[in-house]
């Protein structure tokens, strides 16, 4: 019987201490690191993410299965760089310049490498010049910026603006925090808007899938 399925209840269930023996058992039993990444790791994360949606899991159990994933991650992370296999896109988060909350920015980062991306969070205060200079070191699919303060919503705008021209192609623009709608992100341009952190990851693969095709 495959151990893919108990590395998933062990993410769901928050079990730092479990995940990272059962990836060990997997890797030993042979399974292929991409698998135990997709069908043990993620898979669980999926199901936290559908489940913190639908109002049956709350921050707290989302945070405690993102540590448990991590604790999986660093078993796991070496066999993944042997065998080659990268993230399917990477995306680059942070919250706006003047704004300083940071729980609900690290929900959004765990949910988006639940989701298979690789996630390069440049923390609070981030200014429309540090997510260009982040896009320009590396490929980058996504920027998710968030806000919390109204006053600081217009800094989202002035960032999407800067982005678009200061990069050619810029990537997909996605936007969230508590006074943020999707009205707003339709005013302003962004390519998508995240309700939650759950919701903005599955909007955040449709956008990069978008983007690829």
């Amino acid at each position: 019987m495959s151990v893919l399925p108990e590395i998933a209840q062990a993410v769901i269930d928050g079990d730092e201490q479990q995940a990272p023996k059962l990836v060990e058992q997997a890797l030993s039993d042979g399974v292929a690191a991409k698998a135990v990444l997709q069908d043990g790791l993620l898979a669980g994360m999926s199901e936290v993410g559908r489940r913190f949606r639908d109002g049956e899991f709350f921050i707290p159990e989302v945070l405690i299965a993102a540590e448990a994933m991590k604790a999986g991650m660093e078993v796991l992370r070496p066999h993944l760089v042997a065998q080659g296999v990268k993230a399917e896109a990477t995306a680059v988060i942070g919250t706006v310049r003047g704004d300083l909350h940071d729980i609900g920015k690290h929900l959004v980062g765990t949910m988006l490498e639940g989701a298979g991306f690789e996630v390069v969070d440049l923390g609070v205060d981030v200014s429309a010049d540090k997510f260009i200079e982040a896009c320009r070191e590396r490929p980058v699919h996504l920027v998710a910026m968030s806000a919390l303060l109204t006053t600081t919503m217009p800094q989202m705008e002035t960032t999407v603006k800067q982005l678009r021209e200061g990069l050619d192609p810029p990537p997909a623009i996605m936007i969230g925090g508590a006074p943020v709608t999707q009205a707003y992100a339709d005013q302003i341009g962004a390519d998508g808007y995240g309700r939650d952190a759950a919701t903005g990851a599955e909007v955040a693969k449709d956008l990069c899938f978008k983007k690829a095709s």
